[in-house]
């Protein structure tokens, strides 16, 4: 075969249309999660030319002699389940009453979305003012509703600062899981729901029936998104807490950044980092892989 004629075979004209994205997705991805997890092998403090190989001693480290290790192991996992459940939810309901013909839709959906495009830290700036126990706003309104008793230190309060940090969270992220289900909800078949309507089905009986089986490839993009965004829950936990109050809203990712950044032991940190990456693979691909088999026998 001549060259001309190869270049005209379209898997080489995809494979020379991805070269370009492949590099820069090697370098700047594949090349450093290489490097963490060659890290997360050796001692090094950031500044010293030479890193000490020391096997699985930053692994035994944080397994075995590094309690906070397992709180922000706790913390994540919470952290997580609540991802999965709340930001999911609430937009699928926002999606649900956006989808509507009502006055104003186009600019509730953006005032819902405007959280999404703003700065994670500058988020829990915002969030850190509106929680102080003395001159913030949910501070001021109980004040003026008459519910001092209400008042708590959101933030200092290390029963409920875990809940604080996540409602702002909830609170940035929701918008985004609302959009994507709007994009979905364009997909459902306004044909079947008229037909379902028509023989009598309810709202609910609709929504569970023709809405949702359509919004599946939606939901699995969401849900997965949710993981991914919640393991790495990084910007808003250090701005609004730091970790504390006494480890309270300890995350891994955050942890991780600490023994690196500010404890310098860059392979402990990578470890951490390591962890988190295995724990998210075994979360996703078994996912991934469920719902495409569920996918294939329906169809």
């Amino acid at each position: 075969m001549s060259l001309r004629q190869s270049t005209h075979d379209p898997r080489v004209q995809a494979l020379i249309l991805l070269v370009p994205a492949l590099a820069i997705y090697a370098v700047f991805a594949l090349y450093p999660m290489l490097n963490v997890v060659i890290l997360s092998f050796q001692k090094w403090n950031g500044l010293d030319p030479h890193r000490q190989f020391v096997g699985l001693a930053n692994y035994a480290a944080i397994f075995t002699r590094d309690p906070v290790f397992w709180v922000a192991f706790q913390n994540t996992v919470i952290w997580t389940v609540m991802s999965l459940i709340f930001p999911p939810m609430v937009g699928l309901l926002l999606a649900l009453s956006l989808n509507q013909k009502i006055f104003g839709r186009n600019s509730l959906r953006a005032i819902f979305y405007l959280p999404v495009i703003i700065a994670p830290i500058a988020v829990a700036t915002m969030w850190k003012w509106m929680y102080d126990p003395f001159f913030g706003l949910f501070s001021q309104l109980l004040t003026s509703w008459g519910m001092q008793g209400w008042i708590k230190d959101w933030l200092g309060n290390k029963d409920i600062a875990l809940y604080s940090v996540f409602l702002a969270y909830l609170w940035q992220t929701v918008g985004f899981s609302m959009v994507l289900f709007l994009a979905g909800l364009q997909n459902v078949s306004q044909t079947l729901v008229e037909a379902a309507r028509i023989d009598g089905a309810g709202r609910f009986a609709v929504f569970k029936h023709v809405t949702l089986p359509a919004l599946r490839p939606t939901v699995t993009i969401v849900l997965v998104l949710s993981i991914i965004s919640s393991l790495k829950a990084f910007d808003i936990v250090y701005g609004l807490t730091g970790g504390g109050p006494a480890q309270s809203t300890q995350m891994l990712a955050l942890w991780a950044f600490t023994q690196a950044m500010q404890i310098f032991d860059f392979g402990r940190g990578a470890a951490i980092s390591v962890v988190l990456l295995l724990i998210t693979m075994t979360v996703i691909i078994p996912y991934l892989r469920w719902t495409q088999k569920h996918e294939e026998v329906e169809s």
